[in-house]
């Protein structure tokens, strides 16, 4: 097999790649019904908006945003925005496994590191760290596992000399876990949440569409959905679907009632 070859592959441990692919139009299908925050609808358009003007940044020596952090609650949006990346971007979207990344012996963690920004370096794409945290947790709390605070110092090389066509994103549920010297190596910071009712009621008519339903019936499932993440919300809607499809009737609040009696949701109170 040839270098270009094997540069092209994703890198591999413990006898497993260390990250799926997904191409842009598989992208496209994943994030067809994201809903994003005002805030972060205009984080992302302005991102995507300076990547296709990276000669006229470069023009007046503006450095050009590459890497991204998202905070927020599981089921919150954070992959799905990778996704939405990846197609707006027309780039394939790697998601790192960490079960792969992470290894028990002694230095492994940070080669394995270096082998995937390597292989974003040669081939773009949006690299996606999910659960971020696992390998950059701030050193004060890695007394115990001095192994991980070498992987952090790796990781803010890689950081450091991050550049090319790749767009580096990453995702954690817990922000104040993250090393600070990581923390400001992103120039781009979004936050997530759960979604208030007129962004649920829009997740909701997305997730519906022109699917045959009982009157009023998403003023229901919003109302009967509060609390509930987007990933919650989705899974609810599919699992009532299916309900309908088997008994080949329109989509009912008793079959949304089921479902989410099924599904059992941790609900955030308000």
């Amino acid at each position: 097999m040839s270098k270009m070859n094997n540069s092209n592959r994703i890198p591999r441990a413990k006898g497993i790649d260390m990250a799926a692919f997904y191409t842009p139009k598989e992208c496209r299908r994943k994030a067809q019904h994201i809903v994003f925050s005002a805030e972060n609808e205009r984080i992302v358009e302005e991102f995507i908006t300076i990547l296709g003007m990276k000669e006229k940044f470069r023009e007046h020596d503006v450095s050009i945003p590459n890497k991204m952090v998202m905070f927020g609650p599981p089921g919150t949006g954070k992959t799905l925005t990778a996704s939405y990346l990846a197609q707006r971007l027309e780039l394939p979207l790697v998601l790192v496994r960490l079960d792969a990344l992470i290894h028990s012996h002694l230095g492994e963690t940070g080669s394995n590191v270096r082998k995937l920004f390597e292989y974003a370096r040669l081939n773009p794409c949006v690299l996606f760290l999910d659960e971020f945290d696992a390998i950059g947790r701030t050193r004060e709390s890695n007394d115990e596992v001095k192994e991980m605070a070498r992987v952090v110092n790796t990781l803010l090389q890689c950081l450091d000399e991050f550049e090319g066509d790749s767009i580096l994103v990453a995702a954690t549920n817990l922000e104040t876990q993250l090393d600070h010297a990581i923390w400001r190596r992103f120039d781009t910071k979004m936050t997530y949440s759960m979604p208030d009712e007129d962004s649920r009621r829009l997740y909701i008519s997305k997730l519906v569409g022109s699917f045959e339903q009982e009157n009023r019936l998403e003023d229901y499932i919003c109302e009967h959905l509060a609390g509930c993440s987007y990933a919650d919300v989705e899974q609810i809607v599919l699992k009532a679907k299916r309900k309908a499809i088997i008994g080949s009737t329109p989509l009912q609040r008793q079959l949304i009632a089921d479902a989410y009696n099924e599904y059992r949701p941790r609900v955030l109170q308000g």
